[in-house]
C-alpha cells in the first residue's frame, strides 16, 4: 500500500514563497506520474501541475505556471511544487496525488489518480 505525506505549507505574505514536498512510503508507485491539486474554501478541488515519472513532461494550471515548478526526485521518493509570487488567492489545501502503476504521463484530471495524501495547508495574507 502506497502513502503520500505533504509538507511545506503555511502562512505567508503575498509575493512570499513556499516550497511542498510530497514523500512517497510503502509500496512505491513504480512508474507513474504524479500531481498536485488544492481546495480553495467554497471551491471545488482544482488541478495545479502535474508530472512525469521521468519528470521530462509537465503540465501546469494556467495561473500558476509563470509562478509554479513541480519538480521530483525519484531516488528520494519525494516531489516538489515550488511556489513563488504567492497570492492569496492561492490560499487552498494543497494535495498531491499518484497515478495507478505504469501510468507515466501527466495530466490534470483527478480521476486519473488513485492514491491521495491528507493534505497541507497554504495561507496567503494580503
Amino acid at each position: 500500500q502506497v502513502q503520500l505525506t505533504e509538507s511545506g505549507g503555511g502562512l505567508v505574505q503575498a509575493g512570499g514563497s513556499l516550497r511542498l514536498s510530497c514523500t512517497v512510503s510503502g509500496r512505491t508507485p513504480g512508474v507513474a506520474a504524479m500531481g498536485w491539486f488544492r481546495v480553495a474554501p467554497g471551491k471545488e478541488r482544482e488541478f495545479v501541475a502535474s508530472i512525469s515519472w521521468s519528470g521530462g513532461s509537465t503540465t501546469y494550471l494556467d495561473s500558476v505556471k509563470d509562478r509554479f515548478t513541480i519538480a521530483r526526485d525519484n531516488a528520494k521518493n519525494t516531489m516538489y511544487l515550488q511556489m513563488n509570487s504567492l497570492q492569496p488567492e492561492d490560499t487552498a489545501v494543497y494535495y498531491c496525488a499518484a497515478k495507478p502503476p505504469f501510468r507515466s504521463g501527466p495530466s490534470g484530471s483527478p480521476g486519473d489518480y488513485v492514491t491521495w495524501g491528507q493534505g497541507t495547508q497554504v495561507t496567503v495574507s494580503s
